[in-house]
C-alpha cells in the first residue's frame, strides 16, 4: 500500500502536474529544493531515479489523477498481466495504469525499505495463487532451488536485462524441463506427468493403449503391437521395468530360433512380424506339387507342425485325418458306414462350422423339428473338456427330461401325466400350451362362469417370489385364490354340501358368474325376512360398511339391525315410548302409509259420522322435538263440544236436517232462522237410472251458506256454479247441483256427504 507520506504529497504532485501544463515549470524548478518536491528517498532498486528530474521516469504527469509508469519497466510482470498467468494476473487493477502496483510496493521510504510485502511471509507464501501448486516432492525443495538463474528460459531473460537473475523471482516456466532433464530426449512430449508425478520419478506410469511407441528407436507393428509390454520391458536388478539398453536389433535377441540354425539367412527372409506362420517360404516353395496340396486351413499351418523339428526329409503319413489329428469324438462314430471320417462332418476350409445339417440328423434316430431344428449343436451336445473333445454326441432323447430340467418340480410326474410334456406342450413354442378349457373341464376344477375368462397365471403362479408356478392345489376352494372378505363369519354356511357332495363354500351364496350375484343366498331364511320396501333397500343401507367404506368388504353382517328404531328415526318424537319397538301396530313395510292404527281399540270410536273425518282434522297438535314439528296425538278432546261447539241444534229440529230428494227434478226449499250453526246431512243413497241430460237440482236458502263436496265417487261428475252470497241476514242464497252419469252407464251408485256452515 501507499505510504502515508505519500498520500500528503498528492496535493503536491497534482499541483505540480496543473504546473507543469501551464508551462511555469521551467521557471520554478530551480526555484525549488528537493526535498520541497519528493516526499522522500528512494529504495535501493530504484536509486538509479534519484534526483527532481527523473520524476517523470515512474509518474506521468497529468491534470485528471496520478498514475504510474511501473509496466514499462517491469516488462515481466506487464506479460503475466497481459497473459492471465502468474501471481500479479490474479489481483484487482482498479484505478489508473500502475494504481495498483503501489499499494504492495510503495517507494519513497527510505534506501533500507524491502519494497516486497509477503503475505504472510516468504516461507508462508501460497504458491498455488502463482498458478503452480507446490506437492510432492516440491512442498519441501527450498524456494531458491528453483528460482536461479540456471532455470530461466533464454526468452525470459530478455524482460529481466536490468535485473540481478540469482535474486529474481520471476522468468520460470511451469514445464517440467525448467528445472528438469529430459531423459527421454523429447521423445515422448513435453508433459512428463503423464507418466510421472512429483512423488517419485522411478514411480513411472503410462497408458499403454495411448502410447506412441513409434516414436522411439524400436516402432512396434504387427503381433508385436499387441504384445504386452512387459514381455520385452522385463525387470531390472532393481525389480523395475528396464525401457533403456535393450538389444532388438535381430528377433533372435527375444526369439528362440525353432530351426536350430539349419537356416542361414534371417528370420525376416521367411516371416514377418504379422505373423509367424504365414511364412514367406510358401511364396517360394509350391506344395501343390507334392503329393499333399495344402488348401484350405493347412495352408496356414507351420512347416513344423508337420515337419517335427525341422525334419522336411522323411515321408509323413496323410491318408486320413487321424494319421495327423486325433479323434475328438473317442469313437463315437466308429460304428458309422463310414467309420467315422472326419469328411463326413469336416472340411478343411475350417473344423467349425459342421456340414452335419439339419437335413441329416433328419435320417438319425431323432429327426429335429422346430424349435430344435433352430438350435446350435452346443446347445444339445454341450462341449465338454479343452476344446470340446468330450462333447458327447450319443444322448438320451426319449423324454423331454433327458434334456431339460422340469420346470413344474414334479407337479406332472404321476398319472396321468407322467412327465410328458407333449401332452400340453409341442416343439414349436414352450408357453404356447395346449391344454384349453375343454381339456380343463375335465379336471377336478371345471371353468365356469367368469372363471372361463381368467388369465392362466391369475390362478396359476407361484405361492412365493423363490417357488415354482402351482398347478397342483391342496384344496380346490374359493379362498384358494380369493380372499374371505367375510373373515370366517359364514364359516358354517360355507361348509354346507352342493349336489355334488362337496362344501359349497362361497357358491353356498354367489356364483361363479358374477360376484355380485347372489342368487344363491335367501333372506328369508334369516332372522330378518325381507318383505315389502325392504326388498328394494341396498344391502349397505342396513349392512353398513365400517370407516365410512364404499364397499361390503369389511362389513359384520350378523351385526345388521332388526328392530325398526335401529334404522329408521322415530317420526313421533317419542310419544310412543312405551311401544316404540312395536311399529307394526300401525305400520308395515308395505307402506308406511296409510296407518293401519285401529282406532276402535282407543277411548274415541269413529262409527257414524266420524269414519270419514282426516285424521288430521282432529289431530293437529304440533310441538317443536329436536328442531322439527311434531304430530302430538294426545291429548286430543274427545266431547263433542270441544270440537262442534254448544250451538248444536237438535235431529228434531227439521228445519236444521232436510231430506235428500229421492228423484230427479225434485228439490227442496230450506230456511234457517238464528244464529250460524254447522249441521252434517246424512249420508243417503241415490240409485236411480239417469239419463245423459238428467240432473237433480237441490235448491238451499240460508245465510252465509256454502256447500262442500267431501266424497264422491270417480263414474260421477258434479258441477254447479260457485254463487253465494256472503251477506249476513238475507235470504237469497240459491245453489244449483247437477250430476251426470258417465257415458255408457245406464245405472249410477253415488255416495255423498255436504257439510253446511
Amino acid at each position: 500500500m501507499m505510504s502515508p507520506r505519500a498520500d500528503r504529497n498528492a496535493p503536491i504532485l497534482k499541483l505540480l502536474s496543473r504546473l507543469l501544463c501551464a508551462g511555469i515549470v521551467a521557471f520554478l524548478f530551480p526555484l525549488m529544493s528537493h526535498g520541497q518536491i519528493s516526499p522522500g528517498p528512494l529504495a535501493k532498486a530504484h536509486q538509479s531515479f534519484n534526483g527532481p528530474q527523473n520524476c517523470t521516469q515512474c509518474h506521468t504527469v497529468s491534470t485528471r489523477s496520478a498514475s504510474f509508469r511501473c509496466s514499462e519497466c517491469h516488462r515481466e510482470i506487464a506479460a503475466e498481466v497481459e497473459g492471465h498467468h502468474g501471481l500479479h494476473s490474479t489481483y484487482p487493477l482498479p484505478g489508473p495504469p500502475g494504481a495498483a502496483c503501489v499499494k504492495c510496493h510503495s517507494d519513497h521510504n527510505g534506501e533500507n525499505f524491502n519494497m516486497l510485502h509477503w503475505d504472510p511471509t516468504m516461507k508462508g507464501f501460497d504458491h498455488s495463487k502463482t498458478g503452480y501448486v507446490l506437492d510432492g516432492k516440491h512442498a519441501t525443495t527450498a524456494c531458491r532451488d528453483c528460482h536461479t538463474a540456471k532455470n530461466i528460459a533464454p526468452a525470459a531473460r530478455a524482460l529481466l536485462s536490468k535485473k540481478e537473475l540469482n535474486h529474481t523471482w520471476m522468468g520460470l516456466s511451469p514445464t517440467c524441463t525448467t528445472c528438469h532433464e529430459d531423459k527421454h530426449q523429447g521423445r515422448f512430449g513435453p508433459n512428463c506427468l503423464q507418466c510421472h508425478n512429483t512423488t517419485t520419478w522411478k514411480g513411472a506410469k503410462f497408458d499403454e493403449q495411448t502410447f506412441d511407441h513409434s516414436k522411439t528407436r524400436y516402432p512396434l507393428t504387427g503381433k508385436h503391437m499387441t504384445t504386452p509390454c512387459a514381455k520385452c520391458h522385463t525387470p531390472g536388478d532393481d525389480g523395475q521395468p528396464r525401457y533403456a539398453g535393450l538389444k532388438f536389433q535381430f528377433c533372435v535377441d527375444c526369439h528362440a530360433d525353432p530351426h536350430k540354425g539349419e537356416f542361414k539367412q534371417t528370420c525376416e527372409t521367411c516371416h514377418t512380424t504379422a505373423s509367424w506362420t504365414r511364412s514367406s517360404f510358401t511364396s517360394k516353395f509350391d506344395h501343390s506339387k507334392t503329393d499333399y496340396p495344402l488348401v484350405g486351413k493347412h495352408r496356414e499351418v507351420a512347416c513344423v507342425d508337420c515337419h517335427k523339428s525341422g525334419d522336411f526329409k522323411t515321408k509323413i503319413a496323410f491318408k486320413a485325418c487321424t494319421d495327423c489329428h486325433k479323434d475328438e469324438h473317442g469313437g463315437q462314430f466308429a460304428q458309422r458306414a463310414d467309420k467315422g471320417r472326419c469328411e463326413s462332418c469336416h472340411t478343411v476350409q475350417g473344423w467349425s462350422p459342421s456340414t452335419f445339417t439339419a437335413a441329416d440328423h433328419a435320417k438319425t434316430k431323432y429327426p429335429l423339428v422346430p424349435p430344435h431344428a433352430n438350435l446350435k449343436c452346443a446347445d444339445c451336445h454341450k462341449p465338454a473338456g479343452p476344446g470340446g473333445k468330450d462333447t458327447k454326441y450319443k444322448m438320451k432323447f426319449a423324454a423331454c427330461l433327458d434334456c431339460h430340467k422340469d420346470e413344474h418340480q414334479g407337479q406332472f410326474a404321476a398319472d396321468p401325466w407322467r412327465n410328458r410334456c407333449e401332452q400340453c406342450h409341442n416343439g414349436n413354442k414352450w408357453k404356447v400350451s395346449n391344454y384349453n378349457i375343454e381339456v380343463h373341464k375335465k379336471s377336478n376344477f371345471p371353468l365356469d362362469g367368469g372363471h372361463i375368462a381368467v388369465a392362466c397365471n391369475d390362478c396359476h403362479k407361484p405361492a412365493s417370489p423363490n417357488t415354482v408356478v402351482l398347478y397342483h392345489f391342496p384344496q380346490l376352494s374359493c379362498t384358494s385364490c380369493h380372499e374371505d372378505i367375510h373373515h370366517g363369519e359364514f364359516k358354517e354356511r360355507m361348509q354346507t354340501r352342493n349336489k355334488a357332495g362337496k362344501p359349497a363354500g362361497c357358491e353356498s351364496c354367489h356364483s361363479t358368474k358374477d360376484w355380485h350375484d347372489m342368487d344363491g343366498f335367501d333372506h328369508s331364511a334369516t332372522k330378518f325376512p325381507l318383505i315389502g320396501s325392504h326388498r328394494a333397500v341396498d344391502c349397505a343401507d342396513c349392512h353398513k360398511p365400517p370407516n365410512m367404506e364404499r364397499t361390503l368388504l369389511h362389513v359384520d353382517f350378523s351385526k345388521a339391525p332388526q328392530a325398526c328404531s335401529e334404522c329408521h328415526e322415530d317420526p313421533h318424537g317419542h310419544q310412543f315410548a312405551d311401544r316404540e319397538g312395536d311399529c307394526a301396530s300401525c305400520h308395515n313395510s308395505n307402506k308406511w302409509k296409510p296407518s293401519l292404527f285401529d282406532h276402535e281399540k282407543t277411548k274415541f270410536s269413529l262409527k257414524g259420522g266420524h269414519q270419514n273425518v282426516a285424521c288430521k282434522d282432529c289431530h293437529s297438535l304440533m310441538k317443536e322435538v329436536n328442531g322439527k314439528q311434531v304430530l302430538f296425538y294426545k291429548p286430543t278432546p274427545l266431547a263433542c263440544a270441544d270440537c262442534h261447539g254448544t250451538n248444536i241444534p237438535k235431529q228434531t229440529d227439521k228445519s236444521s236436517l232436510e231430506p235428500w230428494p229421492l228423484a230427479p227434478g225434485a228439490s227442496t226449499n230450506s230456511r234457517f232462522d238464528g244464529a250460524e250453526s254447522y249441521v252434517k246431512m246424512h249420508k243417503r243413497l241415490l240409485e236411480t237410472p239417469l239419463p245423459k241430460s238428467d240432473h237433480v237440482s237441490l235448491k238451499l236458502h240460508r245465510t252465509s251458506t256454502y256447500l262442500r263436496c267431501l266424497d264422491l265417487l270417480p263414474a260421477v261428475r258434479v258441477s254447479g256454479p260457485p254463487a253465494h252470497d256472503k251477506g249476513i241476514g238475507r235470504n237469497v242464497c240459491s245453489r244449483r247441483l247437477r250430476i251426470s252419469s258417465a257415458i255408457g252407464k245406464s245405472k249410477i251408485t253415488a255416495r255423498y256427504s255436504f257439510s253446511f256452515r
